[in-house]
């Protein structure tokens, strides 16, 4: 029988950091951004990092299929895993897209549904509001 994350317990208050109910003030999630080279992916790392966009940036090389102007491609890439206040987002996206070298960057948001309090404070405590 299946249980809703609130009868389960696991439903957090909103008052939690975290929590996406209203009136949270936090909105914590994993940003994902491919760039053209390890030296880019650095390069926007340091800068979500020092404007304070970022708590934390995982750079990882990876191979990229995808379809660019009606033809398919097959890339090694370097992806971005940026855990951040989704708060931020407008001003990370602007940060990113000044930085990278595509025309179109994949800058994709995706909520942290649940995380260890501990972790989600350290990221409140790194990450400036916006």
């Amino acid at each position: 029988m299946a249980q809703s994350l609130d009868q389960a317990g696991l439903e957090q208050d909103s008052s939690e950091p975290g929590s996406s109910k209203p009136g949270s003030s936090k909105q914590y999630g994993l940003v994902l951004v491919t760039a053209s080279s390890q030296s880019e992916g650095e390069a926007i790392a340091q800068a979500l990092l020092q404007f304070k966009l970022a708590a934390c940036v995982s750079l990882m090389p990876i191979r990229s299929f995808y379809t660019w102007n009606g033809e398919v491609h097959n890339e090694a890439e370097w992806q971005l895993m940026i855990k951040t206040d989704l708060q931020n987002f407008s001003q990370l996206e602007a940060k990113v897209r000044e930085l990278h070298s595509y025309e179109v960057p994949e800058i994709i948001a995706l909520p942290i549904v649940m995380g260890s309090q501990p972790y989600l404070s350290w990221i409140s405590e790194q990450v400036t509001q916006g």
